[in-house]
């Protein structure tokens, strides 16, 4: 099963699916250098994120993985702070990141964007969540555990590994 991510609205967001054009928007929203303490690397230019976007946009090589990826836009029309994404590997479960702009962090706003996609993901089929977290990163720890996620005891590449498993809606009596 391959999905292709859908605008998710949320209370006070609207989830779009990742485009090409975001870049220019998006490398101001990433581009404190702070934003790269944990996961490495530096903010890209403008250039270099509508190429890694055009990558993105184009889904993975790989048959049977889908590259969810959103781009989260403040309620009525306001601008874009952050991103969400999600790997779908068997359909049923899903590894996700998120990353919310500097000037926009403490509002709750990644929760909100989580439990957005961890609900659109779910109405596809999506039963497991699964985050990888930097032992030292309160605040996504703040961010998982606050969307339903809770740290194993397992590790990956330096980070905690979190999980989410949601069950199977009931069949319909319809």
């Amino acid at each position: 099963m391959t999905l292709q991510p859908e605008t998710v609205p949320t209370a006070r967001l609207t989830l779009l699916p990742l485009a090409v054009d975001h870049a220019q928007e998006m490398a101001g929203v990433l581009g404190d250098p702070s934003l790269h303490r944990f996961i490495g690397g530096t903010p890209l230019t403008p250039q270099a994120l509508r190429a890694r976007y055009e990558r993105l946009v184009a889904g993975s090589p790989e048959a049977g993985v889908s590259w969810c990826n959103w781009v989260v836009r403040l309620e009525d029309g306001g601008p874009l702070v952050g991103t969400v994404q999600a790997t779908v590997g068997d359909g049923e479960a899903a590894e996700i990141a998120w990353i919310v702009g500097t000037p926009w962090q403490g509002r709750g706003i990644a929760v909100e964007a989580v439990r957005g996609i961890v609900g659109w993901l779910g109405a596809q089929g999506v039963r497991t969540f699964v985050a990888h977290i930097h032992p030292d990163h309160g605040a996504s720890a703040a961010v998982a555990t606050a969307a339903g996620l809770t740290p194993t005891d397992q590790w990956q590449d330096g980070e905690i590994r979190w999980r989410l498993r949601v069950p199977s809606s009931p069949p319909s009596l319809r």
